[in-house]
């Protein structure tokens, strides 16, 4: 608690933002079109999602299970992050006297971590599944493989939401964020702020990194495959191209959208001086820093969508007709030679 706002809340640090400041960055409407384009193209991923599980293979069914983990995840995200954002721009109302006792402020800080962190999990989660589809195709149990995914997206959300609670419970703090709008971890110099603050920086990064290295591996099998002395027998299918393309490109907007708020968090947690004083302040230049870095993360819950709807195979070869002749129908697995009949 710091000691000038001991009467408050304990998610109430020290501002020194005005009324007419917070009017001139948080925008109503730029937050609601955000939000409104947000859910309609994970609502357009889903509709496409939905038509592409029918008939397709068991290792792209799991895929696509996957897939539809994260886009409910992004798009659940949105609605309910956005409400309350929405809300606090189109009001402008004081947190102070909206929730003095902080469980909103809570909620949203445990909804944020959560649906932070569930699009980089599931992204390390769906690197592995491939890596493992491509480098190891007669490990895993092909009738299982759906249910499998699914209880692998049930541990993903479970693995996050434990991780939101933890402030709950005492290993960190919620605190509301410059202008106001919105709560989020305390980077301050406090033990559990900065053990939560590197628990999650480093568990995001973590997951980008092994996503990069499963996805190298999976894509240099696939190249080693196609160009190989048994190219003949082995041609990667169109769907395990389109999956390690779309894969691939999931990979890409969550390394750009979320590691500079990672290495952001990592880095002023760990900072020396502190960079939170003891009244519990941050200088402005790092509140602007913050609030710049979460605006870039929240475009990955709408690129993500994207990524799937674009990187088809039916787009694909709208784009580059030329690649329709030269579709693959083979799989990955070696085909077994075939004994001579006796007629």
């Amino acid at each position: 608690m710091w000691p000038n706002v001991s009467a408050l809340g304990p998610c109430f640090r020290p501002t020194n933002i005005t009324m007419e400041e917070r009017r001139l960055i948080a925008s109503p409407w730029f937050a609601a079109s955000f939000c409104l384009v947000g859910l309609a193209s994970n609502l357009l991923a889903l509709r496409v999602l939905a038509g592409a599980r029918r008939g397709s293979s068991h290792s792209r069914s799991s895929f696509l299970t996957f897939l539809c983990g994260l886009v409910l995840t992004d798009f659940m995200g949105l609605l309910i992050t956005g409400a309350i954002v929405v809300s606090q721009h189109a009001i402008l109302f004081d947190w102070h006297a909206v929730d003095p006792s902080c469980r909103l402020c809570r909620f949203m800080g445990v909804v944020m971590v959560f649906f932070g962190l569930c699009p980089l999990l599931l992204g390390a989660a769906m690197a592995s599944e491939r890596y493992l589809g491509i480098t190891q195709p007669f490990s895993r149990p092909v009738a299982a493989s759906q249910r499998r995914a699914w209880t692998t997206v049930g541990l993903v959300w479970a693995t996050a939401l434990a991780l939101g609670l933890l402030p709950v419970l005492g290993v960190g703090r919620y605190t509301v964020q410059y202008p106001g709008s919105w709560c989020f971890l305390t980077l301050g110099p406090e033990p559990g702020d900065v053990a939560f603050g590197l628990l999650f920086a480093l568990l995001g990064s973590f997951s980008v990194g092994l996503s990069f290295l499963l996805n190298t591996i999976s894509v240099a099998t696939l190249c080693h495959v196609y160009h190989g002395q048994e190219a003949a027998q082995q041609r990667p299918r169109d769907c395990e191209v389109e999956m390690m393309a779309q894969l691939m490109g999931i990979m890409v907007v969550a390394s750009v959208c979320w590691m500079p708020l990672l290495v952001f968090i990592a880095q002023t947690v760990l900072r020396n001086p502190p960079a939170m004083n003891s009244s519990g302040q941050l200088s402005r230049a790092t509140e602007k820093q913050l609030l710049i870095y979460l605006r870039v993360a929240t475009w990955n819950q709408i690129l993500d969508p994207w990524v799937y709807i674009l990187f088809r195979r039916a787009v694909i070869r709208r784009l580059y007709p030329g690649l329709s002749a030269q579709s693959r129908s083979l799989s990955l697995q070696p085909r077994l030679p075939r004994r001579p009949t006796i007629a």
